[in-house]
Order: C-alpha cells, then sequence, then structure tokens
C-alpha cells in the first residue's frame, strides 16, 4: 500500500506515470479512469473526478436501460463525483509505472450514490459499528484457466476451448504445477498490490483453480476481491490465456465464491465464539440464524446472473438446502473453526458475485438475527441435498419476486436500493427471454 507522499515520491523519480482511479459497478466489475499522475496530484487528490452516472444504470453489455430513478435520458445522464479513498491507494505490478485507488460515489452536494455497492457496504458496516463490532470476511473465489485468449474465445462462440487441465486437479499438486507460472505470476502482483496472499490449489472442473487471500474487514476484503478478480483477468491476457469467474461455464461444476464472515468487537474479540452448544455465542446463534431467515429473500445478492443459478445442482457442491451444519458442505451454511477463529461460511454465491452486495447482505441478514434474538435450529448432519428442505431460489425470476417483497431488504437497504437492483434483474430476465440461444438452434432448426 502507498501513501501520498511515498506517490509523490515515484512520480519525482519516474516510476509512476499513471493513475487509476476506479469505482465498482453494479456487476462488480472496476470502472474508471487513466489519470497522468501529475494531474491526480495537482487535480484530482484534491477535487476529486467525475464519471457519468449511467456506470450504475446499464446492462453486462453497457447498453443504456430503462427502469432507473437515478439515471436515465430524461435527467440527462448527468456526472457523480469520484470521491477517491486514499486507503486503497497502491501499485499494480502487471502494469508498467502504474497505481491504482478506489473511489466513493457522492452526488454534487456531497450526499452518497446511494445504489453504489461500496456505499451499500458502508452503511452496513456502519450498522454493526452502532453495537461496536467489525466484520471481518475472507473470500474464496474459483476460476477457470484456458489456453485461448480472449479474443479467441470471443471468435469461437466460445466454443471447442482449451482448459487448461484435462482433467480433475482438485488438490493435485501435479495439476497446479501444470499452470504454475500464470499462478506464481498472479500471486506475486497481487502481493505487490497489497493482498495477503494464502494458497492456491486446484479444484474439480477441467482447468479450474483457486486462489485464497487472507481475511481482512469487510470493506478492505471487497476491495481486494474486485482488485484481484480484475487484475487477474489482465495477468492471464498477458500470457496468451484467458480465465472465467462466471458461476457455471459448462455442465461440469461452477466456479463458486464462499464467503466467510465472523464479528469482533472494539478490542478485537471475537462475537460469534462462546459457551454455547458448538462453541458459539448467544449473538453467534442469532447471528447465523438470521442467516438461515433471511437466505431465500436475499439470494438475489448472493446469484445476481440468469447463470448464476445453473451451479445449485444437488450433489455438485454447490448447495440448494437452506440448512446449516458443523463442516457440513452439503448446507448453504457451514460453520467452520473454533474460538478465535470460528466463523460461518456462506456457500450460495458463485464466481460471478458482487462481493460488497453479498457481504451487505450477510450483514443485513446477521443483524436481524440479533436484534430479533431469533432461534437457531439444530445444526443439519447428513446429506442435506436429501434433506427435503427448503432451497435457495432456482432462477433469478423466483429471486426477483422474494427480492421485492422482502420487508428485510427494504428495511436494511432502503426503497431505492431494493428497486434498483431489482430493476438490474429485470433487464437481464428480458435480455435472455428475448435471446434465441444455441440449445433452441441445435434443437429446433431441422427437427421442428
Amino acid at each position: 500500500m502507498l501513501s501520498v507522499e511515498q506517490l509523490r515520491g515515484d512520480v519525482e523519480a519516474g516510476r509512476v506515470d499513471t493513475v487509476l482511479l476506479a469505482v465498482t459497478d453494479m456487476q462488480g466489475r472496476l470502472q474508471g479512469k487513466r489519470l497522468s499522475a501529475r494531474y491526480f496530484l495537482e487535480e484530482v487528490l484534491g477535487h476529486a473526478a467525475e464519471g457519468c452516472n449511467y456506470l450504475l444504470a446499464v446492462d453486462v453489455d453497457m447498453n443504456t436501460v430503462d427502469g432507473y430513478a437515478m439515471s436515465s435520458w430524461e435527467r440527462g445522464y448527468g456526472d457523480f463525483v469520484m470521491k477517491p479513498d486514499l486507503a486503497t491507494l497502491r501499485r499494480v505490478p502487471w502494469q508498467e509505472g502504474t497505481v491504482l485507488l478506489l473511489a466513493d460515489l457522492v452526488w454534487e452536494d456531497g450526499s452518497d450514490v446511494i445504489a453504489s455497492p461500496r456505499q451499500i457496504l458502508r452503511k452496513q458496516a456502519a450498522r454493526l459499528a452502532e453495537h461496536g463490532w467489525t466484520a471481518f470476511v475472507g473470500t474464496e473465489l474459483e476460476f477457470v484457466v484456458y489456453n485461448d485468449t480472449y479474443e479467441e474465445a470471443w471468435q469461437r462462440a466460445y466454443r471447442d476451448l482449451t482448459p487448461a487441465n484435462l482433467y480433475n486437479v482438485d488438490y493435485s499438486l501435479l495439476g497446479t504445477a501444470r499452470i504454475e507460472p500464470l499462478l506464481r505470476k498472479i500471486m506475486r502482483d497481487m502481493e505487490g498490490a497489497g493482498l495477503y496472499v494464502e494458497s492456491a490449489k486446484g479444484e474439480c472442473n477441467l482447468g479450474q483453480h483457486e486462489i485464497v487471500f487472507r481475511y481482512a474487514d469487510a470493506l478492505a476484503t471487497c476491495d481486494n476481491h474486485v482488485i484481484y478478480k480484475n487484475g487477474a483477468k489482465e495477468i492471464a491476457a498477458q500470457e496468451g490465456r484467458s480465465i472465467t469467474f462466471m458461476a457455471k461455464p459448462n455442465q461440469r461444476e461452477g466456479n463458486s465464491c464462499h464467503i466467510h464472515i465472523s464479528l469482533r468487537d472494539e478490542d478485537g474479540r471475537p462475537v460469534m465464539a462462546g459457551q454455547e452448544p458448538y462453541g458459539l455465542s448467544k449473538t453467534g446463534r442469532h447471528f447465523i440464524a438470521g442467516q438461515l431467515a433471511a437466505l431465500r429473500e436475499l439470494t438475489l445478492l448472493y446469484a445476481p446472473n440468469i447463470n448464476s443459478y445453473k451451479r445449485f445442482v444437488p450433489g455438485s457442491f454447490a448447495p440448494t438446502a437452506v440448512k446449516w451444519g458443523i463442516d457440513n458442505r452439503t448446507c448453504s451454511l457451514r460453520l467452520v473453526g473454533h474460538g478465535p477463529s470460528l466463523r460461518v461460511e456462506n456457500r450460495v454465491p458463485g464466481g460471478d458475485v458482487n462481493p460488497y452486495l453479498a457481504v451487505s447482505a450477510l450483514i443485513a441478514a446477521g443483524l436481524r438475527g440479533i436484534e430479533e434474538e431469533l432461534p437457531l435450529e439444530e445444526p443439519f448432519a447428513g446429506n442435506a441435498y436429501a434433506a427435503g428442505a427448503e432451497t435457495v431460489p432456482t432462477t433469478l425470476r423466483d429471486a426477483l419476486s422474494l427480492w421485492e417483497g422482502s420487508e428485510l431488504a427494504e428495511a436494511a437497504f432502503g426503497k431505492d436500493v431494493v428497486e434498483h437492483y431489482a430493476n438490474n434483474a429485470r433487464v437481464e430476465l428480458a435480455a435472455f427471454d428475448a435471446a434465441v440461444t444455441d440449445w433452441e438452434l441445435y434443437r429446433g432448426f431441422e427437427r421442428l
């Protein structure tokens, strides 16, 4: 991580010439500007920068779409202010002479852009702070590596790509060694960008891997998550390869993003651990009960895309049952660790998740459980896929309906935020409903 004084020294010495000022959009992507370092120091540092407010009102293809209150043709598509967060300033080792920092989005009058993912998480973190607590979070983000460039993949319509491994390499040291140059570069460059790398391991799908970073407070983890995800794609492209984080790129195992969360008080002591059964405190029991109670109605923030729901297949290590268990990977919520390391893992999100929104949902649900003192059911032992329990929504359409009807969502995030992300889901559903898919062509072109 860099201070402004260090940046000034690097600029004067000619080591840095470019500053990336980035925000995170609804899809969890980095968007922003490449600024000359001199301009950043002389102008943006003291006065911020501007960006078109359509960045929070477009689809994944960057098409302007109707239905957003904050940004439209009728409102003129004006600007919001990109206010640099200097605590996020860091080097970008995979880009020569470049540093990056994230920005908070505010309007010209200084008020928050409430639909901004980073501002949504800040609000939930502030609610925790009222109790004297901080959330600590870790994300486990899986991806699939292909030996084709992004351009080749596009030109082939993403068919007949060559995965970096041709067999299941879950925990295989031989399998990870096959692509160690790429994994090593990603890991070393992320260390250089201020992230704390823990490990890398192979996964089940062909060419699938996971790099894990040390937990941190909720905002820092989400910042690191989006920087890593963007950077890993850039590094892969530099190496003539491509990687995808989409939830279900093929019929094999999908890309998950398990999210671990725990709470600490102002003295750094664990809040969820205690003398209750399973090593929990009363607060910890209520926190997990809140997660279970709100899981279905907040699934839209864990699984935001059409493709997200293709992961939820019994026996796939992606959860279906709304159950919690002690170190049980068949449940949606898995309790792991002991004492100070005790934490709950939400296994619902896929690699396409926006981490700020998902962690906001975890906090909001947990606070509901704590504030209403919800009772916690007994942990499930055995195969939760066969439990006959209530399941997570199986389609984006179902998740949208639950989100729109959620009293918790409106109370925690506000009516405007609920409508904003509901509209995002409606836009995706409309686009999908209008598309003619390969599946339809193969089944119907000749035979129907």
